[in-house]
C-alpha cells in the first residue's frame, strides 16, 4: 500500500488543503518551492499512462483544482503542475498525482 493510499484512508497524517469524493490535496513535505501541493486521485491508479480511456475525465478534475489551490494560494500568475509517469521520469510513489508548485520564479525546465 501506498503512502497515498494510507492518507487518503485516514491512517497517516497530512496536512490536507482540499478534498472531495475522487481527489485529495496535500502540502508536500519537501517542498521544490513556497507553494508545494500533491492533488491526489484517491482511485489507484499508478500513473497517468495507467488510466483508462472512458475515466481519462479524472485529468479534467485535477485541472480545476489545480486553477482552485492556484487561486487560493496566490500563484495564478505563474506555477507548474508536473505528474511523473515510470521509473524513468522519477516516479517515487507509483500511485497518480501532480505537483502544483508555485510561489516563486521557476526558471527553465531544461
Amino acid at each position: 500500500m501506498s503512502i497515498f493510499k494510507e492518507i487518503i484512508e485516514g491512517r497517516m497524517p497530512a496536512d490536507k488543503v482540499y478534498e472531495d469524493d475522487d481527489i485529495i490535496a496535500i502540502k508536500d513535505i519537501a517542498p521544490k518551492a513556497p507553494v508545494h501541493i500533491l492533488i491526489i486521485t484517491k482511485k489507484d491508479y499508478s500513473s497517468l499512462h495507467d488510466i483508462p480511456d472512458e475515466e481519462l475525465g479524472i485529468i479534467k478534475d485535477i485541472a480545476k483544482v489545480a486553477k482552485t489551490l492556484a487561486e487560493k494560494f496566490s500563484i495564478q500568475e505563474g506555477y507548474r503542475l508536473i505528474t511523473n509517469v515510470g521509473p524513468d521520469s522519477g516516479q517515487e510513489i507509483k500511485h497518480l498525482h501532480f505537483h502544483l508548485i508555485g510561489g516563486k520564479k521557476l526558471g527553465s525546465m531544461a
